[in-house]
């Protein structure tokens, strides 16, 4: 019985020498917990704003991932058209810091803003068309950021490469055939698409949109709107835009973020939130 016990257990030490060893470590990790975290294109660490001894808003923080689209709300005079320009770089916060596609904005010399604002592009509720020229060469203004000089002011000094460029943004926006048209000859509605081709014409990475529907009718608003979030999600655009519009925050933003008495009230999914929890933000 002893030779049998003895037997045993040597057999099953030999097949315990020939099993591979348990790794000490994961070297992979899955699951939602161990998710990549997307790319940031731009951060907010407690911006502050002020205009001489008056405080616009303060202590502002965010980040805004690659690809999302946030909705920035609040009353008038919240200082929402004041935080957009600060994230731009267009004007110096009075405090903290803006990260705009990895650079920090008061940091970066002349040439380095230049290339980031060639990789930004802008839509407002003001079009800022140049009224005399045509509607081909607005579009090629959108790639002064890249090519400055005088060769893109005009479709007639352009090269054809930029020129087959500006009238693919055309074609996007359902403008082709109004290229040779004059600028101060188009609707309002045809203008903001105008301005929309302008600022996507350079492929960028980040679009600001300043009040994009304001000056039009509800109609026409809705429809720049529904183009405007198509063509910058087929490009994985990163988007912050500014609305008083509440159905249009919660309809095309990813994410609200509400200014209400100087600072941040409010940092939400879109889809987490109804028009009531909005409304609060204008009294």
């Amino acid at each position: 019985m002893r030779d049998t016990l003895s037997s045993t257990i040597s057999s099953v030490t030999d097949l315990l020498l020939r099993r591979p060893a348990a790794p000490d470590v994961l070297t992979e990790q899955t699951g939602a917990a161990f998710a990549p975290v997307s790319h940031v294109d731009i951060e907010a660490r407690a911006v502050s704003k002020s205009f001489g001894t008056t405080p616009i808003f303060s202590d502002v923080s965010f980040r805004l991932a690659r690809g999302e689209a946030t909705a920035l709300v609040g009353a008038n005079g919240t200082g929402k058209s004041t935080l957009l320009r600060c994230l731009m770089g267009l004007i110096p916060t009075s405090g903290g810091s803006v990260h705009l596609l990895g650079q920090q904005t008061d940091e970066t010399t002349g040439r380095q803003m230049r290339n980031i604002r060639a990789q930004i592009g802008l839509v407002s509720q003001k079009h800022n068309l140049v009224p005399r020229l045509s509607v081909l060469s607005n579009v090629l203004h959108g790639l002064l950021g890249k090519h400055p000089g005088i060769r893109h002011w005009s479709h007639s000094l352009a090269p054809q490469s930029s020129r087959e460029t500006a009238m693919q943004a055309l074609e996007r926006v359902g403008l082709a055939d109004f290229a040779h048209r004059r600028a101060d000859r188009l609707s309002g509605g045809q203008s903001q698409r105008v301005a929309i081709a302008r600022a996507i014409v350079s492929a960028p990475k980040v679009l600001f949109a300043d009040e994009p529907c304001a000056s039009l009718d509800p109609s026409a608003g809705e429809d720049v709107m529904e183009l405007f979030f198509r063509l910058v999600r087929d490009e994985n655009v990163t988007v912050v835009f500014t609305s008083h519009n509440i159905e249009h925050a919660l309809k095309y933003g990813d994410r609200v973020l509400g200014l209400a008495q100087g600072r941040i009230q409010l940092d939400a999914t879109a889809a987490s939130l109804s028009s009531a929890d909005l409304r609060g933000l204008y009294d």
